[in-house]
């Protein structure tokens, strides 16, 4: 196969490769330019078994899901040091918005010690930089 017949036949799969960079990038942008004036409803926790927490919460003016997910984590890192724990790894998280109200059902573990996992978080980090992103904790 001659060279220009492997190049046209690569250059539509890079063609769709910097559009799809482009479309994440557009989408970065978009959430940027989406107001945000949350409005936190609370938090609802329970203890499912022993290290396994359940943390149910709910807010107006999220922009997306994201929003959602970072307020259960909020609420996760504080419970974990508010029972003696350092740290938290993301179970799953599940998230629903009907009549302008978003909730969230996230389920964390709780461990004195950095739990395996990619989804881990430091509690302490976290309660942290949730004060300084005004997200409300535990």
């Amino acid at each position: 196969m001659s060279g220009r017949a492997i190049i046209s036949i690569l250059m539509p799969l890079v063609a769709a490769g910097v559009a799809a960079c482009a479309a994440s990038d557009g989408e970065s942008v978009a959430r940027d330019r989406v107001a945000f004036d949350p409005d936190y409803k609370g938090v609802e926790t329970r203890l499912l078994d022993g290290d396994l927490v359940n943390f149910r919460v709910a807010m107006t003016g999220a922009r997306d899901h994201q929003d959602v997910d970072a307020y259960a984590e909020c609420a996760a890192a504080q419970y974990a040091l508010i029972r003696g724990f350092g740290f938290a790894r993301h179970v799953r998280t599940t998230v629903d918005i009907e009549g302008g109200i978003w909730r969230g059902d996230a389920v964390y573990t709780i461990s004195s010690a950095l739990p395996r996992g990619l989804k881990t978080i430091d509690a302490e980090v976290t309660v942290s930089s949730c004060a300084e992103n005004g997200i409300p904790t535990v």
